[in-house]
């Protein structure tokens, strides 16, 4: 399956100084303190404009690269593997940037997304349950998917179930999680249980059934000598 044209996305980033509690500074003058790091390449703490980080974020995934132009030099791809936001306003307080070679092949986590509507779900009442939200793979930095998809249509009959083994995996990646592990299921509907009411006595001012009314009549009330 052929991969979507990907958008290239860049950054210009600079060298940055300012580390510790001091990075407060930064902030407040729009800038994000940042790292980059990764497999034989050194550490290295730098700034970004925070607009411009922000637009990429939302552009770019988890396995989108974005390419880092750090004081005109040629530009590195890297991935986003660590936005560090405020809990409260969301502001983001820290990005952490993985270096990568693009001849070299990567493992990457990819999220999963249902597509599609379950006959078992929408003619007979039965609930869609999501086993697995992402798969691990290993494929070449440009060959990484954002996401995968699979259509739940297939699934017409209560308990019937989707497998890793379903996805539609693009050509040159190679899937590392067990291929038998659920990603979709479809359960059977919840039922309500019915609370059993216990038999009551006939309530206060009910008649007695016919014959009782009779018999009752006839017995002497308590405490009074027959005639």
């Amino acid at each position: 399956m052929a991969q979507p044209t990907r958008t290239r996305s860049e950054l210009k980033v600079a060298p940055r100084e300012v580390i510790g509690k001091k990075v407060k500074v930064l902030r407040l003058g729009g800038l994000t303190p940042a790292n980059i790091y990764g497999h034989n390449v050194e550490s290295q703490a730098i700034q970004v404009a925070t607009e411009e980080l922000k637009q990429v974020l939302k552009s770019a995934g988890r396995n989108e690269i974005v390419y880092l132009r750090l004081d005109g030099d040629d530009p590195r791809p890297t991935f986003v593997r660590d936005v560090q936001q405020h809990p409260v306003t969301d502001v983001i307080l820290h990005v952490d940037f993985l270096q990568i070679s693009l001849r070299e092949k990567v493992r990457a986590d990819v999220p999963i997304h249902l597509v599609g509507i379950s006959p078992a779900v929408d003619t007979f009442g039965g609930i869609l349950m999501h086993g697995l939200d992402h798969v691990t793979v290993e494929a070449l930095p440009t060959e990484v998917p954002s996401s995968l998809e699979i259509d739940v249509s297939p699934l017409a009959e209560i308990n019937q179930a989707l497998h890793v083994s379903d996805l539609d995996v693009p050509d040159g990646v190679t899937l590392l999680t067990d291929v038998e592990q659920v990603i979709a299921k479809v359960a059977p509907p919840a039922v309500e249980p019915v609370e059993e009411v216990p038999e009551e006595e006939a309530e206060e001012g009910e008649a007695a059934p016919e014959g009782e009314e009779e018999a009752a009549q006839e017995e002497p009330s308590e405490g009074k000598a027959e005639p």
